[in-house]
C-alpha cells in the first residue's frame, strides 16, 4: 500500500500519458524484458496475480512526470481490467508497488547506477535490476534488494528472489534469432526456464518422442503377435503330425488282426 500523501484529486490511468515519450536507445531495452515477460507469460499461464510492463509509465504523484523503467513485475495485482488493457501503471489505483525493476543500461548512460538507484528506492521497489552488457570489470547484471530503504547488491549468477519464486540469471542463448548473453528467469535450483521457441521444440520432441514410443510398442505388439501366430501354426502342425502318427498306428492295427495277430499282445 501507499504511505505517502497524494492530492484529493486523483487522476485514472486514462487520463495520463501511457510514456514519457522518449524513445529506447536500443533494441535490447525492449527486447531483453520483452523476453523476460515472454517467458512468464509461459510459466505463470494459469495465474492471474501478476502484471509484467515494458516501457511502460509508473505514476507515482499525480504532480510529478512517470517513471518509465525498461521492464517491471508486479505481484498481488490483476494481469489485466478490460481488452483494453493497461495505458499505464498508476500506484494509486493499483496499491501495489512493484517488487521489481529492469534498467538496461544503453550508450546513453540515463543514470541507472545513481539517481534512479535512490529513485527507486525511495519508492520502496524491493529488487532493482541493472543490465549493462557494455562492462568489462564490474558485473554486467546487478540485482539490488532493498533492506531497511537501501539498496544492497546481491552475489551471485543467478540471484534467487524468495519473495517473487524465481531466479533472475543472464547467459548466452538465441532469442529473436540473435545469439548473445540474455536475461532470463531460474528456478530454486539455478535450473533456466525455457524461451518460448525453446518451449515449442521441447513440446516438438517430447512429441516425437512419444510418437517414436508408440510405433516401438506397435512393433513389438505386431512381433508378438507374428510368434504367436508361429507358435500356434506350429501347434496345429504337432496336432496334424500326432493324427497321422494315430492313424498310422490304426491303419497297422488293422493290418496286424487281418493277419490274425492282435496288437494289444505285442506290447
Amino acid at each position: 500500500m501507499l504511505n505517502y500523501n497524494l492530492p484529493r484529486y486523483l487522476p485514472s490511468a486514462e487520463e495520463l500519458p501511457d510514456s514519457d515519450d522518449t524513445p529506447v536507445d536500443n533494441e535490447l531495452q525492449e527486447l531483453i524484458p520483452g523476453l523476460l515477460k515472454a517467458i512468464l507469460l509461459i510459466l505463470w499461464a494459469d495465474r492471474m496475480d501478476w502484471f509484467f510492463g515494458v516501457d511502460m509509465g509508473i505514476y507515482y504523484h499525480p504532480d510529478e512526470p512517470a517513471i518509465v523503467p525498461d521492464g517491471f513485475l508486479s505481484l498481488g495485482v490483476e494481469r489485466f481490467y478490460d481488452e483494453e488493457l493497461r495505458p499505464s501503471y498508476v500506484l494509486w489505483d493499483e496499491n501495489v508497488i512493484p517488487s521489481l525493476v529492469l534498467e538496461v543500461v544503453s550508450q546513453n548512460y540515463r543514470k541507472e547506477y545513481t539517481a534512479k538507484l535512490d529513485q527507486y528506492a525511495k519508492l520502496g521497489v524491493l529488487y532493482y535490476v541493472i543490465y549493462s552488457s557494455r562492462r568489462r570489470r564490474k558485473p554486467r547484471l546487478e540485482v539490488h534488494k532493498l533492506v531497511n530503504g537501501r539498496y544492497e547488491l546481491q552475489s551471485g549468477n543467478p540471484v534467487w528472489l524468495p519473495e517473487i519464486g524465481l531466479g533472475i540469471g543472464c547467459e548466452r542463448g538465441n532469442y529473436s534469432g540473435v545469439t548473445r548473453e540474455w536475461l532470463y528467469w531460474y528456478d530454486a535450483e539455478g535450473k533456466r526456464y525455457p524461451t518460448p521457441k525453446e518451449q515449442i521444440q521441447q513440446e516438438v520432441q517430447r512429441a516425437q518422442q512419444e510418437t517414436q514410443r508408440a510405433q516401438q510398442e506397435a512393433q513389438r505388439a505386431q512381433q508378438e503377435a507374428q510368434r504367436a501366430q508361429r507358435a500356434e501354426q506350429q501347434a496345429e502342425q504337432a496336432e496334424q503330425r500326432a493324427q497321422q502318427a494315430e492313424q498310422r498306428a490304426q491303419l497297422l492295427a488293422e493290418q496286424l488282426r487281418a493277419l490274425g495277430i492282435d496288437p494289444d499282445s505285442l506290447g
